[in-house]
């Protein structure tokens, strides 16, 4: 099948290895009867082989030009459905109930826009509606962050792995895709254990964005001009979790950023009721 020009803006490299593709699904684990929502389909090289395995595919697309040529490709697919707009606009818990995609499970498999990376991976785990399994092509660099371990966490590592264990499967040379991008590429899969709360995630997240608010500075240095809390008593706080008071936000692990929101919390209470 000739291939649409791709648009720069939107950040399109189709996908074209075969054999990429078909690990990508072995990865998945996709059979008959799965449902998948897949993001940004392109031209189809992961939709049909996807529809070849027995599932049932609801894709999302930017992309008016390839709506059209998808639509008209799989038009005599039953269990093929197009969605087109900006997954980010969509309103995606109201969209998976209707296709009963909640109620009855589903995997997210995609080769995804690398420079919203970050947007899509938030957006899939804090849905209520959540995936049993995310597989999506990031960029290489990308998947090593999601993938690191404590000592060089970011706030992207950590928000994947506080909702999601998370492993590179394996690396895609950037010859794998026309037209061919500048870097090499990675597919990552995602299993959410955790359940999205707005309460929980701000609660978490704020302490975490102002720990790597400044990566060249000490945690304690960080938490204690966001929150205007002495440094004394902030070092006292990572002593409490074990924690040196030198320590940089890159080093903590999940577990320890839970205790040390934890510990924050107690002190802010304390402090409303003096």
């Amino acid at each position: 099948m000739k291939l649409m020009k791709a648009k720069k803006s939107l950040g399109q490299n189709f996908l074209t290895d075969k054999r990429v593709v078909a690990q990508i699904l072995d990865v998945a684990e996709v059979g008959e009867g799965d449902r998948v929502f897949e993001i940004g389909p392109g031209m189809g090289a992961l939709t049909e082989p996807l529809l070849d395995r027995g599932a049932t595919v609801t894709a999302a697309e930017l992309d008016e030009r390839l709506v059209e040529r998808l639509t008209a490709r799989f038009r005599e697919s039953e269990h093929f459905s197009i969605l087109e707009g900006n997954i980010l606009d969509m309103d995606m818990d109201a969209l998976l109930v209707q296709s009963d995609f909640a109620d009855r499970g589903y995997k997210v498999v995609a080769n995804i826009p690398y420079y919203i990376t970050a947007p899509i991976i938030r957006m899939l785990l804090s849905l209520y509606a959540r995936p049993e399994w995310i597989v999506l092509m990031v960029q290489e660099e990308v998947a090593e962050r999601l993938t690191a371990p404590p000592g060089k966490m970011s706030l992207l590592s950590l928000l994947a792995q506080y909702y999601a264990s998370v492993r590179k499967e394996l690396r895609v040379p950037r010859e794998s895709f026309e037209p061919v991008p500048n870097v090499d590429s990675a597919v990552v899969s995602l299993f959410p254990y955790r359940a999205y709360s707005e309460s929980e995630d701000r609660r978490i997240f704020r302490i975490a964005r102002a720990g790597f608010a400044a990566r060249r500075k000490t945690l304690a240095n960080n938490l204690s001009s966001s929150f205007r809390i002495p440094r004394k008593e902030i070092e006292g706080l990572l002593s409490g979790v074990r924690l040196d008071a030198r320590v940089r936000a890159q080093e903590l692990s999940v577990e320890e950023w839970i205790e040390l929101a934890d510990r924050i919390d107690v002190l802010e209470a304390n402090a409303l009721r003096c």
